[in-house]
């Protein structure tokens, strides 16, 4: 039961396995940056194109690392 404790940390008052972690900050760098990086040389399209970057890598992460939580509905007694 340690063992698997230790995968985990506590981020934000939220619990997270830190292998989904890290790899979810390296596709979001990866793909803001490559946003950054591939928009045209004007005044406010690399800032436009980091953004979309940035959402696009929220949806990828979305699809790949699902939720590990579980809900216990209490029923309260009156």
């Amino acid at each position: 039961m340690e063992s698997n404790d230790k995968k985990y940390i506590e981020v934000w008052e939220d619990v997270v396995h830190m292998k989904d972690l890290v790899l979810s900050l390296i596709i979001c760098s990866v793909t803001t940056m490559g946003g950054y990086l591939f928009a045209p040389n004007d005044a406010t399209k690399p800032l436009v194109f980091g953004l979309i970057g940035t959402v696009i890598g929220f949806i990828i992460c979305s699809i790949i690392f699902k939720p590990k939580r579980t809900f216990e509905y209490i029923e309260e007694e009156e």
